[in-house]
């Protein structure tokens, strides 16, 4: 993959009311983003549900994407699973497909384990996909996964696994870890997850972003991931959104951008954001957005 990573929008995803996924619904946000500057969108990801998507859901949607003539070559696909097995099965899937990147979390069910136990895990997921495995971002978001990806680790498993492991999404909003990321693995694709740190770690060589809030800010977030240009009302947003379960929060943008009601829905075990919370997210939104003084 030549040039930088840039934009990716981590796409959030629509349930019907009989809580069945609406893939044209979907698609169509993917689309959006596509034509509103994002270079890729991401499908699973964590602003995705992708924990609470079914293998056959995935194989689904997949399908719908590559019949809708959909370049996946402007797609990412997480993996977010506890089975090295399933973890290689899902990413084969992505890669045959033509994704760009897999999106590869760590095993989180169990917790308080070791560099050596993720390298294992990691090694054998690689194993498994054998020739097809290439172009996978390492996912470190401790705070959903409580297993955080050590700056060392990154280093032996980029070493073992050269043209493999291509790239780290940082999410783990440490500021001092993503900067000793950029130090020592620079040469990475290094992603900035949290958007508050987005535009410095960019000036500092990161390559860009997958991000919820280019579901709703597509261009704001754009010149923040790719130009390295702060935006302090997008910080501003983002704790105002940190005051809630995030990723219905970000639905509830999702839905007030589009007019489309179906984004409020959530799957279990997560639940929606009260309409009386809606009203806030969406008014803080407005004030910094949509107000004369923005």
């Amino acid at each position: 993959m030549t040039g930088k990573f840039g934009l990716s929008a981590a796409l959030t995803t629509p349930f019907a009311q009989d809580g069945s996924i609406d893939t044209a619904a979907l698609l169509a946000q993917a689309k959006r983003s596509i034509a509103s500057g994002c270079n890729s969108v991401t499908l699973f990801g964590t602003t995705g549900e992708g924990s609470s998507i079914g293998a056959r859901e995935r194989t689904d949607i997949l399908s719908a994407f590559l019949d809708a003539g959909f370049d996946t070559k402007n797609m990412v696909v997480g993996v977010l699973v506890d089975s090295a097995q399933d973890a290689a099965d899902q990413a084969y899937d992505a890669l045959k497909a033509g994704a760009r990147n897999v999106l590869l979390a760590p095993p989180s069910y169990f917790k308080n384990v070791s560099d050596d136990g993720l390298f294992e895990w990691f090694s054998s997921v690689f194993h498994q996909l054998g020739s097809n495995a290439r172009d996978i971002l390492v996912y470190n978001i401790p705070s959903v996964t409580m297993v955080a990806l050590s700056v060392e680790l990154i280093g032996r498993l980029r070493q073992a696994f050269p043209g493999i492991v291509t790239g780290v999404k940082d999410s783990s909003g440490d500021w001092l870890y993503t900067q000793r990321l950029l130090a020592e693995h620079g040469d990475l694709i290094i992603l900035i997850g949290d958007e508050r740190h987005l535009a410095q770690g960019v000036r500092l060589g990161g390559q860009g972003a997958i991000s919820g809030c280019a579901n709703f800010l597509p261009a704001e977030i754009r010149a923040m991931a790719v130009d390295g240009i702060d935006d302090t009302r997008v910080q501003d947003l983002v704790g105002e959104l940190l005051k809630y379960p995030v990723t219905p929060a970000v639905k509830v943008l999702v839905s007030h951008v589009t007019g489309e009601p179906i984004w409020h829905s959530v799957r279990a075990p997560l639940v929606s954001i009260s309409a009386e919370n809606r009203k806030k997210i969406e008014a803080a939104f407005e004030s910094l957005f949509r107000s004369k003084a923005a």
